[in-house]
């Protein structure tokens, strides 16, 4: 495990362990999938997994209540790369005893909660491997006066203590997820307007008292937006709540067989082949299979739920639970009559003006996606060895250092955030059980190549 320091430890000190032949940053299902494939192929290396979170957790804030996963369990984190693996789902399901009754619903979707017990019991056999209650920090290359760099030091802290540690290593795969994005300042609001990734964490310590009327606005018009909209009717069943997206309606995302066809894993090599331009286009085209859209049964059980407002109210302005189209959220602001309660700023999409809400709101939720450039800020210090200004990447997700100087068996491999250049299914959980073996076979060579070396 890595050695903690503070400043009264020598830095050297850190030095003296061995070196790791990997060091996955950030333990979720995508450093998990490589540990699966590490471990279905067999390869006996040194790896660390440095987790800030205390034990794997997959999108806590998002498991509510009877919400089922948009992928099918067969594109689980092992199956499409090996079917007779441990780690697949219906491995998972024989081993808790539930495969009989699985098959009994006929379904491809599990709920979401049970996908989370899924990943977390995958993960409970690397345990050893793992470093939880650590952020890293910074990644920096260990100069090498004998040639070009052929290790990288890694830097973290315990969230408790905010004690360092540091380790090396001869590869480095980045794989921290997305940062929660809200488009607007909310400096001084930070226990009235939250993000969907803290929805179950956080909003029933803010709104405690389910049976109170509580006003509560969500942002968005995506699956996450609709899921809460759709949430916090049951849980705050006396409560007003208005969805506000910028587009025309909710709309249905595409997963039809041959659409999906664009998550297909063999995609990704047609994809980073295509001209940049070219990429954006096709991004543009099939932005209605990830983005801003919603499941269809759960947007029909939406309109089930306005209908039935509308029988008992013709008039759409004295509705409980609001659909507001047309509104983009631009700003929020405490209401001047009580700072308990704020009002949010809206742009109408149509034609450009600029209103501040009618309604006040106890709280607002936005749903509002990830940014994914966590990597640029750890490897800062590395932008001189860069091949291009920019932290692209190779087609096996390896950052494009200069090759005279970085080794060519040393490198840092980027998971997550590589959309540009492989595709709408980067951040996807359908790519892991294969991407995941292309990642051991790009860092520690292919079953071919290592035979070839014995």
């Amino acid at each position: 495990m890595p050695v903690e320091v503070d400043n009264s430890t020598p830095r050297s000190q850190a030095y003296k362990q061995p070196r790791y032949d990997l060091v996955c940053i950030g333990f979720g299902p995508a450093s998990l999938a490589i540990a699966i494939a590490l471990h279905d192929r067999g390869i006996n290396a040194r790896v660390l997994y440095i987790e800030k979170q205390r034990s794997f957790i997959w999108h806590a804030g998002m498991l509510l209540p009877d919400a089922r996963m948009q992928i099918s369990f067969l594109k689980d984190l092992a199956t499409l790369r090996d079917p007779t693996s441990k780690f697949t789902f219906v491995n998972y399901l024989k081993s808790k005893n539930r495969l009989v009754a699985f098959t009994n619903l006929s379904t491809f979707l599990p709920l979401r909660e049970e996908y989370n017990d899924y990943m977390s019991w995958c993960a409970s056999h690397f345990e050893e491997d793992v470093h939880y209650g650590h952020e890293t920090t910074s990644v920096s290359a260990i100069n090498n006066d004998d040639g070009p760099v052929d290790t990288w030091q890694v830097t973290s802290k315990n969230t408790e203590t905010n004690r360092t540690s540091t380790v090396t290593a001869r590869s480095v795969v980045i794989a921290i997820g997305g940062k929660p994005r809200i488009p607007i300042p909310i400096s001084g609001l930070e226990s009235q307007v939250v993000h969907s990734s803290s929805y179950s964490t956080l909003v029933p310590k803010i709104l405690e008292a389910t049976h109170k009327p509580h006003s509560v606005a969500v942002v968005g018009g995506g699956q996450s937006s609709a899921e809460i909209f759709n949430d916090l009717q049951n849980r705050y069943p006396n409560s007003s709540v208005s969805l506000f997206t910028g587009a025309s309606a909710l709309k249905p995302s595409d997963d039809s067989p041959f659409v999906n066809e664009v998550f297909d894993p063999e995609r990704v090599d047609t994809f980073y082949e295509l001209a940049p331009a070219s990429r954006q286009q096709a991004t543009i085209s099939n932005r209605a299979t990830n983005y801003g859209v919603v499941r269809p049964e759960l947007l029909d059980r939406l309109y089930d739920a306005m209908y039935h407002q509308r029988l008992h109210e013709p008039d759409q302005s004295k509705w409980q639970f609001k659909i507001v189209p047309w509104r983009e959220v631009v700003g929020v602001q405490k209401s001047s009559q009580d700072s308990h309660q704020i009002r949010i700023r809206l742009k109408n999409t149509l034609n450009g003006e600029i209103s501040m809400s009618d309604a006040t709101f106890d709280l607002a939720i936005f749903g509002t996606g990830y940014e994914r450039k966590g990597h640029e800020k750890l490897l800062e210090s590395t932008k001189s060895l860069l091949q291009e200004e920019q932290f692209t990447v190779e087609r096996n997700y390896k950052v494009k250092y200069r090759r005279e100087a970085v080794a060519e068996n040393c490198g840092v491999w980027l998971q997550g955030c590589c959309e540009d250049t492989h595709g709408l299914g980067d951040s996807l959980l359908s790519m892991l059980a294969v991407r995941g073996g292309e990642m051991v076979d790009s860092i520690f060579g292919s079953d071919t190549q290592q035979r070839a070396r014995l």
